[in-house]
């Protein structure tokens, strides 16, 4: 089941195609669409969809700033699919890919947030704690509209005493505002607005620009040949 196009806005119709790096016709983004809905019955909502679709890239790719490619390709939604970990951008286009996939219209959006809970080594490499760029989704239930954004699995939200995000399907599911001593966590400062397809090209000259010092580290890391989840970010999650 899918929304009939008479029940969506007409700025939401667009969004249900895919593009180059929402790649929502591919094989790799059909079959992890498939297997997180795999459980849901045959004429399970749109509602329903979008909050299982939401739940497996939280979750199944577990969040990892260090995991930064460097190159546009690898933030295409097929190659994405197949990580083990990832950060909050190629999480937002994997789920905007998922969820059209789903018929769900899906546009991908960025703001710079600024995060106060960040680890000492991920702030040093930084020089600031305010993170540009941050991936979220926005995502259209008929003529209704939420943000999402996927980035923070469960149990890396356990480790730094952090609210898990839930999509309830009703409401938007957007930043972790306090951790769970109450304390200011995130805050979004600047809304870059949606998009149709991921501003690559953009992103990667602002990033490089921004954090000389983790593009520095990250070509270091990838040159070494490092792949997939670096386990020392959850341990600093954890000291």
């Amino acid at each position: 089941m899918t929304w009939s196009e008479d029940d969506l806005p007409a700025e939401a119709k667009r969004y249900v195609m895919p593009s180059h790096f929402v790649e929502s016709d591919s094989l790799e983004v059909q079959q992890f669409a498939s297997s997180a809905l795999r459980e849901l019955p045959f004429d399970a909502s749109p509602r329903d969809k979008a909050i299982r679709l939401f739940e497996a890239v939280r979750d199944d790719i577990r969040y990892d700033p260090y995991c930064f490619a460097l190159d546009e390709e690898s933030y295409r939604a097929s190659r994405i699919a197949r990580s083990e970990a990832a950060f909050c951008v190629p999480k937002a286009i994997l789920l905007a890919a998922c969820l059209r996939a789903a018929g769900i219209p899906a546009a991908l959006g960025f703001a710079d947030v600024r995060n106060h809970l960040n680890t000492p080594k991920l702030q040093e490499l930084m020089g600031t704690d305010l993170f540009i760029y941050h991936g979220y989704v926005q995502l259209w239930l008929g003529s209704e509209t939420y943000k999402v954004t996927p980035a923070f699995n469960i149990e890396l939200c356990e480790r730094f005493g952090v609210k898990p995000l839930v999509f309830d399907g009703y409401h938007d599911a957007l930043f972790h505002e306090f951790d769970e001593k109450e304390q200011r966590h995130m805050e979004y400062v600047n809304d870059r607005g949606l998009y149709f397809d991921a501003p690559m090209t953009e992103f990667l000259e602002a990033f490089r620009e921004t954090y000389p010092k983790l593009e520095a580290f990250n070509r270091k890391r990838i040159s070494a040949g490092a792949k997939g989840y670096d386990p020392e970010f959850s341990k600093e999650a954890a000291s």
